[in-house]
């Protein structure tokens, strides 16, 4: 059984149709996606013990007796850490296993993270039941924090062999996936908490236990999805690259840089400084959005002329649940945006949609402010939302970009040590988000115009992270190892042109496209539900 996960034995065979491809690494995304939906379960975690009301630990608690505590509920704080797991342990498996991947295949990984992450969420369940955080943040946080990592990269190489002619739009397919997977994931959750929930439980650990499961049977299907070229393989649709390209795009048939000598390349460290700065920038909008809109537009929102500290208990209730339609439609542009973007850096190149990235995003950031002081609410909006899509497309062309610089061969290990990056802004751009909104609230400034400052020096940081994109130059020739590959004859290899075979091909692949977008739909629908009250 254990052979049909090694890398030798998923070389596809003659007529396969490499469509079949990327709706593998979505099962993958949207599961694992989840991760970022996991504030859910915060609320009812801190009351399951209480089940109505939280049993707040005694101030005089020290940390470890909070830690193995049977008698109170946790705090949401300490809850918490489990999300800052996800993502150090997310682009820290990345980075070590990134190699590995590589070596072992795309289906040994993505069974290896199906793995972690549904495991993970099990003992994570058992931690709810026996009122054990410490196994939450073992279990979810770092099993399935790997769990993260390793399905997050698993499917990059291989959907950059499949597609040297549509790099940009593969890798944004995938993860498009994990960007839409807490919009799935989220109200799927929510339905299940309140079947399950009764007198006695908050329906949390039993919610783990089903997603758990759900997770790893749907992430080893993809797992089982993935297949890889045989060598020489290249689609019949394959031509020269795009001219946009042409000064950093690579021979990705025999010529490629390994991963010990990417990351010693200047162009590496610049690639991180590009996707640390724009995703900084990017998660200090997403991480504020929600006080943001409430404080700067205040009762305006609610046809009341007044700020928002003025406002009726009933009055910010009805501004928080505004706030959470907002919230929802700008992580549906970010989603669009995963795949938009990337798609369109097939045609401008890379290099030229990050250029847009930090030249439009600056002057959207520092417009962002105005919109305030002018009360221009339809533009905000509309500001915030194109700044999203940029956020998410970030994320979505990087891949893309490395494989231009070099070659794709290692891109899952090289792009595992770029992921790193985005472990640092998730970081830096809460800190100077946070940090600066309340020292100029300490120091007397209102609400509306304590974001102000914040928004110029987002803007500032994409102007930085624009100087780095426009110094990254071609890798150097002798940086670069040849690959010989044996051409596989016309007669065997996969090709886009209809063959005997390739009937019920096109069935398979349309169920296994309708498998996964079914949910995907389904969650946007449900997105589009929640944004409605901002719209009324």
């Amino acid at each position: 059984m254990a052979s049909i996960f090694d890398k030798e034995s998923i070389v596809a065979g003659p007529g396969f149709n490499r469509w079949l491809v990327p709706p593998a690494a979505l099962a993958i995304h949207l599961s694992i996606g989840m991760a970022y939906g996991f504030s859910v379960f915060w609320l009812p975690l801190s009351r399951a013990v209480g089940i109505q009301q939280p049993i707040a630990c005694p101030d005089a608690m020290g940390l470890p007796d909070r830690i193995v505590t049977t008698s109170h509920d946790w705090s949401i704080s300490m809850l918490g850490w489990m999300y800052t797991l996800f993502f150090v342990f997310l682009g820290g498996s990345a980075a070590v296993l990134g190699p590995w991947v590589e070596a072992a295949g795309p289906r040994k990984a993505g069974l290896v993270a199906a793995c972690c992450w549904g495991g993970g969420l099990c003992l994570s369940a058992l931690g709810v039941w026996l009122h054990q955080i410490w196994l939450l943040w073992l279990g979810a946080g770092v099993i399935g924090g790997i769990g993260l990592g390793l399905g997050y990269i698993s499917p990059v190489s291989t959907l950059l062999k499949w597609f040297p002619d549509r790099r940009g739009m593969a890798t944004g397919l995938a993860i498009m996936g994990f960007g839409g997977g807490a919009m799935v994931g989220a109200p799927f959750a929510n339905i299940l908490m309140t079947t399950f929930a009764d007198d006695a439980s908050v329906g949390v650990w039993q919610t783990f236990l089903v997603l758990g499961i759900l997770y790893f049977v749907v992430m080893t299907l993809g797992a089982l999805g993935y297949r890889l070229p045989p060598p020489g393989w290249h689609p019949s649709t394959h031509g020269p690259a795009p001219a946009a390209n042409a000064t950093i795009d690579s021979d990705v048939a025999t010529r490629f840089v390994p991963v010990a000598r990417a990351w010693r390349t200047p162009q590496f460290w610049l690639a991180w400084w590009v996707l640390c700065l724009n995703v900084s920038a990017g998660i200090g909008v997403l991480g504020m959005a929600s006080p943001m809109i409430q404080e700067v537009f205040g009762g305006r929102l609610v046809g009341v002329d007044a700020p928002f500290e003025e406002l009726s208990r009933t009055q910010k209730e009805r501004l928080a649940t505004i706030a959470a339609g907002f919230a929802g439609l700008l992580s549906l542009f970010n989603i669009v945006g995963r795949f938009a973007w990337a798609s369109f850096s097939d045609i401008i190149g890379r290099k030229a949609t990050y250029a847009i990235f930090f030249l439009l995003g600056a002057a959207l950031y520092a417009a962002i402010p105005w919109t305030g002081r002018t009360s221009n609410l339809a533009l905000f909006v509309a500001l915030s939302c194109v700044i999203l899509t940029m956020y998410g497309g970030g994320f979505a062309a990087i891949p893309a970009y490395l494989a231009d610089l070099f070659g794709p061969q290692q891109i899952s290990a090289i792009h595992g040590r770029l992921l790193t990056a985005w472990s640092a802004a998730g970081i830096l751009g809460p800190v100077v988000v946070n940090y600066l909104r309340d020292w100029q609230r300490e120091r007397g400034l209102p609400a509306a115009q304590a974001y102000d400052m914040t928004m110029y020096l987002l803007a500032a940081m994409l102007l930085a992270g624009l100087v780095c994109n426009m110094l990254i130059r071609p890798v150097a020739a002798e940086v670069f190892e040849s690959q010989s590959e044996s051409s596989t004859p016309a007669d065997e290899s996969p090709s886009d042109a209809p063959t005997g075979g390739r009937v019920s091909q096109h069935w398979l692949v349309a169920a296994a496209w309708t498998a996964v977008a079914l949910p995907l739909a389904w969650g946007v629908f449900h997105t589009l539900m929640t944004a409605r009250a901002f719209f009324e």
